[in-house]
């Protein structure tokens, strides 16, 4: 397994166990009925009632089982251990029926040999993929004829700045296109408050253009249906937005807009 991708997996199985218990992920809430998809996606997907839905890089498998609360046939992937057990254990919990399988999605079409109606994936998810044409080539390959992809993503373009600077200015930090070789990061906290405590780890990112993100889906067969960008976002990505009341984040008023997240939906022709 290359280097960086078990750095990055060793990651988020600690984060996984950090994640279970924090506010951020609700998961009691979450037992309990919550739904944790994004009105947006909700919104723009439309009805998944009775379809087959794929979500990649699922983590514990929340997002996916809001989908089948909503009538989907679902399968959730990711390449955290941990993270996939967890799915299950909830899955088993709640009575949501859900299909988890471990697995770095690279490896996927080795592993399962289904087409969906749907391939779904959100938030927070680009970075940690080296090879983007790879990644479109997957989606297609687990498409059916006039399936649909969808991603709900934050935008490439605020991913160049730098994400840790105190003061309310905008500093150029990271490169817009994909780098030659990844970021490396070090740190020992996740985006989540979480009572647990780990040792510093490394991990590594990849930036990819939103060109690059829509060519390899065409490339790979999919027609782009629509390209949507916001202003706001759903997690806190600069330490200077402030909260809207629907609970998304955005910039001051006195900073003017950009765009903080997109929505893509393609068609496989």
């Amino acid at each position: 397994m290359d280097r960086h991708i078990k750095a990055n997996r060793d990651l988020w199985d600690e984060w996984t166990l950090m994640h279970e218990d924090s506010k951020e992920y609700d998961v009691e809430g979450f037992i309990k009925g919550k739904q944790t998809l994004d009105p947006i996606e909700v919104s723009e997907l439309g009805s998944v009632k009775g379809k087959s839905l794929l979500h990649l890089q699922c983590h514990f498998g929340l997002d996916t089982m809001s989908w089948a609360r909503l009538g989907a046939d679902v399968t959730g992937v990711d390449f955290s251990e941990k993270a996939i057990d967890f799915a299950r254990r909830l899955s088993n919990r709640t009575g949501i029926k859900a299909e988890f399988i471990h697995a770095n999605i690279y490896d996927l079409p080795n592993m399962l040999d289904k087409r969906f109606d749907i391939v779904f994936t959100s938030e927070g998810v680009l970075v940690w993929l080296p090879d983007i044409v790879e990644w479109a080539k997957i989606i297609s390959r687990f498409l059916k004829r006039g399936g649909k992809f969808y991603i709900r993503e934050g935008h490439p373009f605020s991913k160049i700045f730098d994400d840790e600077i105190k003061t309310c200015e905008f500093k150029i930090r990271y490169p817009y296109f994909t780098p030659k070789h990844p970021f490396h990061f070090r740190g020992a906290e996740t985006y989540t408050e979480s009572t647990r405590k780990i040792e510093p780890m490394d991990w590594y990112e990849w930036n990819h253009s939103v060109s690059e993100i829509i060519n390899s889906l065409i490339k790979a067969g999919l027609r782009i249906d629509f390209f949507n960008e916001y202003t706001y976002i759903s997690s806190k990505v600069f330490p200077f937005l402030i909260r809207r009341e629907d609970g998304n984040w955005t910039l001051p008023r006195d900073m003017g807009e950009m765009p903080l997240q997109f929505t893509l939906l393609a068609t496989k022709v």
